[in-house]
């Protein structure tokens, strides 16, 4: 089997044996607040020991850094841009699953010197798989996805503002709406992006991008034709320190979403990261 057929699998059997027999099913001791406003279930860390292990099996000889061992030993965050790694979001959504509702999802992707390789994106409750590798476009269900517009007459943004002040947060929203449909994020980044290249949002962007959220996504959404970049207009890639990320379906949305929301007026960056 190719790379992708292997993940692939190793992904959806962990959905299958670890985290759709505990959606709606799980124990108040399974359910942990981690810091707060952020918890973590039984079904996170099985999930990941799961993932760990059968990509440590595939012998690329990748470092390994997931969501729930960086809680633990923050230090495996070191030089997460440099050489080999792979990223792994066992169960991305958590409060959604927790909650009994989606969506979530499991992310895993390889990146290399902070470029993502390729990445895998499962929604276990439809079963649908987006993956993504550099250079070879990206695919749902073995389906080539191109990323397009919504056609909406104004595009349709969902903003990832939840860990900005309140105050600030109102500010970002009601600059962006003279401009766009404001709509809920999901609270999950495996469905955000999808729904980019897909047609149901315009735009996305995040404030708080950590690398097992985005790089699956990103690659995804670049390789469809679609544009993510950081605040700063640079390139996503990860560890790279630039801030938060911008996505869009087109280049030309990406560049509308640009000057409406990351000048100064809009709040949402500094007026010195905007000079700069």
């Amino acid at each position: 089997m190719s790379l992708h057929q292997q993940v692939a699998a190793l992904i959806r059997e962990v959905a299958g044996t670890v985290v759709m027999p505990r959606f709606r099913a799980l124990a108040p001791h399974e359910i942990a607040e981690k810091r707060p406003g952020e918890i973590v279930t039984l079904a996170d860390r099985e999930a990941e020991l799961r993932l760990r292990d059968g990509l440590d099996a595939l012998g690329l000889g990748a470092r390994i850094v997931g969501e729930e061992a960086v809680e633990d030993a923050p230090e495996l965050l070191d030089d997460v841009g440099t050489g080999l790694v792979w990223l792994v979001d066992p169960l991305d959504g958590t409060a959604n699953f927790a909650a009994g509702r989606g969506p979530f999802g499991l992310m895993v992707a390889l990146i290399e010197d902070g470029e993502p390789l390729a990445g895998w994106m499962l929604d276990p409750d439809s079963g649908r798989l987006c993956h993504a590798e550099r250079g070879k476009g990206a695919t749902c269900d073995s389906v080539t996805v191109r990323a397009r517009a919504s056609g909406s007459p104004r595009p349709i943004a969902a903003l990832g503002t939840q860990f900005l002040a309140p105050e600030r947060r109102a500010r970002v929203h009601a600059h962006a709406a003279r401009r766009f449909d404001l709509v809920p994020i999901p609270r999950c980044a495996a469905e955000s992006y999808p729904r980019i290249a897909f047609g149901q949002n315009d735009v996305t962007l995040f404030q708080r991008i950590l690398p097992w959220d985005h790089a699956a996504g990103a690659l995804f959404v670049t390789e469809a034709g679609g544009e993510v970049r950081h605040w700063d207009h640079r390139p996503y890639r990860v560890g790279s320190g630039s801030p938060g990320v911008l996505i869009a379906a087109t280049p030309d949305l990406w560049e509308a979403a640009a000057s409406t929301l990351l000048g100064i007026g809009a709040g949402l960056v500094e007026p010195e990261a905007v000079a700069a």
